[in-house]
């Protein structure tokens, strides 16, 4: 997950890649089930690069000035087996990686979004966590994914894996799972990953007071889509973020959907996974905490920061709204 990068016109995900793109259209419609067992296959495929490198040195190096915005050769391997299995299975799709940019078709139906370690700083020094995220959209629409987290630590790594599709409810470890029951915001511990962003620290510093003084606790883990899953799985109430990518949101958000959580932008209108905000909670606590992050959000389009949606890969038909007979 890389969040670091002006607000103010940023808008163009990463076309990059090396490998042939293919202008067929796709047009046959997959059942919502054969999506699912790919993006899992995927997943753990990516995830078994992940495990064998856990006890090897990082190689790590800077994808941009940043100095928390990495990238590991751990990273770049794993999602090379996720596409070519996606690839394998749906030659005819286009998949977008955060680290190889877009391959495939473009021109179809369907979109898959990678990303090969969410968390990589967790992965680089070794703090749990961090996970490997396979989602599928069609059209604008989440219809299958699959989040496979890491915990434990150096020795004693363990995974589990959350699944979904769509209509299909979600799934951790094979067992059905549903977001917490909490209904009041003093007993909610609630999500976020803060991030130094000059043009939004303040009205994000003033949004983590606030809950910090009316919730239960507010965490952070390093992983949006591990943050997702802790959300559909109970064990948080809430999660709201900023500049999250498509890749860090698309298999989580449809997880915390199928589990029963509610999913917006943090000033309440309909979300897309190209959004530049989330917010995602249980569904009791979801108009306390829009009461919440919306004036915040508000305070910093008056400032001029936009939140424009992320671009979407040339070519490629994104349709909102219905879920199109997913």
């Amino acid at each position: 997950m890389a969040i670091k990068a002006s607000f103010r016109a940023h808008s163009k995900l990463p076309l990059r890649s090396s490998r042939r793109m293919v202008s067929v259209r796709a047009s046959t419609k997959v059942p919502a089930k054969e999506l699912f067992a790919v993006a899992k296959k995927a997943a753990a495929c990516g995830a078994e690069v992940v495990s064998d490198a856990l006890s090897k040195p990082r190689s790590i190096s800077k994808k941009t000035a940043g100095h928390d915005d990495i990238v590991t050769l751990t990273d770049k391997a794993a999602e090379k087996v996720i596409i070519a299995a996606i690839l394998e299975a749906f030659p005819d799709h286009g998949v977008l990686g955060e680290e190889g940019g877009i391959t495939g078709n473009t021109a179809s139906d369907y979109l898959w979004l990678i990303d090969p370690i969410d968390g990589t700083v967790n992965f680089a020094h070794g703090i749990d966590g961090f996970c490997v995220s396979v989602g599928v959209l069609r059209h604008a629409t989440a219809v299958a994914g699959c989040v496979i987290e890491f915990t434990g630590g150096p020795n004693d790594w363990v995974t589990r894996e959350f699944a979904a599709y769509r209509n299909g409810g979600a799934t951790c470890n094979g067992k059905p799972i549903s977001v917490s029951g909490t209904r009041k915001l003093q007993d909610a511990v609630i999500v976020t990953e803060v991030v130094w962003e000059p043009e939004m620290w303040g009205e994000i510093s003033k949004m983590y007071q606030e809950f910090a003084k009316e919730t239960r606790g507010v965490r952070m883990h390093g992983a949006a889509a591990a943050n997702l899953c802790h959300l559909a799985y109970g064990c948080i109430d809430a999660f709201w973020q900023f500049g999250l990518k498509p890749w860090d949101s698309a298999a989580g958000v449809l997880i915390a959907e199928e589990a029963g959580a509610r999913i917006s932008t943090a000033d309440g209108t309909a979300y897309s996974v190209f959004d530049q905000s989330l917010l995602a909670t249980n569904d009791a606590l979801y108009e306390q905490m829009l009461a919440k992050t919306a004036p915040h959000m508000e305070a910093m389009q008056e400032d001029g920061i936009s939140f424009k949606q992320w671009e979407s890969p040339q070519s490629y038909k994104v349709r909102s709204g219905a879920q199109l007979d997913n």
